[in-house]
């Protein structure tokens, strides 16, 4: 996890949370139901995906999605992720130290945080210096004018909660409740009915918050078939998601999008299923595609 200090009201640590076009080929990793989405049609065409994150850095992560065997950056691989997701959306990257206001395309937005910003516990997210970039973030979630698909973390604590250096990542706080803001943490795999999956060892659960639970997501992060572990890079297979339904459902505001990942979740595909470890459980893209239309 690689950190940088900001200057802030409270200094704040921000974190990576991972320990173009793209080809349409359904990779190992995948669900088979993204393959089943790409057959009917479905696969992010006029939405825009943003990935906020390391574009910068000196640090390099070894992987690979199928792709070959790569080393790159870390916002490299969640771009890259998110796109081979989502073939058909047209994919833009900044830099998470960049501070400056987050644009929007015209259409249908997706932005994907794959980091974190840590301060010490007892602040309220309203005693926080955010940059523009935060700000213009927290405020599209809030008003519900992109779908922002969040990393969950990987201090394995519930969302919010303070980890064991004492810190608190109030970006999860400042999005708790906001309306198009989808919270993710990560399997070990992804689960069927006959083989449920299990939350990853490092992945943050829900908790006993039931605003959390009701915006907290689980997907399958095979990092025994990529290289690449982390809730970082349970994210981007949201963000692929949320652009593939807008893709289908045109009309759809992204709190719509949001919300028909949250109520169409598995919640049998996961092993003992709680609310407090699982919010609302793992995404699944085929029964979110179903409808004719959601509201």
């Amino acid at each position: 996890m690689t950190c940088r200090t900001l200057p802030t009201v409270a200094t704040l640590a921000l974190c990576l949370f991972g320990t173009g076009a793209h080809s349409q080929t359904l990779r190992s990793w995948m669900s088979p139901e993204v393959g089943a989405a790409w057959a009917a049609g479905f696969k992010g065409k006029n939405t825009t995906i943003t990935v906020v994150d390391d574009f910068r850095s000196s640090s390099l992560l070894s992987g690979n999605l199928g792709t070959g065997a790569l080393r790159l950056r870390h916002g490299e691989w969640t771009a890259k992720e998110a796109g081979l997701l989502a073939p058909a959306a047209t994919l833009r990257t900044r830099d998470f130290t960049s501070g400056t206001t987050v644009p929007l395309a015209t259409g249908f937005n997706v932005l994907n945080l794959s980091y974190g910003m840590y301060a010490p516990a007892g602040y309220q997210a309203s005693q926080i210096g955010w940059s523009a970039q935060e700000r213009s973030i927290i405020g599209y979630a809030v008003n519900g004018n992109a779908v922002i698909s969040r990393a969950a973390g990987n201090d394995g604590i519930a969302v919010g909660a303070t980890n064991a250096s004492g810190n608190v990542d109030y970006l999860d706080v400042a999005l708790k409740g906001a309306k198009s803001a989808l919270i993710v943490g990560a399997l070990n795999t992804n689960g069927t009915t006959a083989k449920p999956a299990t939350l990853a060892s490092y992945s943050n659960f829900a908790g006993a918050d039931a605003t959390v639970q009701k915006q907290f997501l689980v997907v399958g992060v095979e990092g025994s078939k990529t290289g690449l572990y982390g809730t970082s890079f349970a994210a981007p297979v949201i963000t692929g998601y949320s652009a593939i339904l807008a893709s289908k459902f045109t009309s759809a505001t992204p709190t719509q999008v949001a919300n028909q990942l949250l109520s169409t979740a598995h919640k049998d595909t996961v092993a003992n299923y709680t609310a407090a470890r699982y919010g609302q459980g793992e995404a699944s893209l085929t029964r979110a595609l179903a409808p004719v239309a959601i509201r």
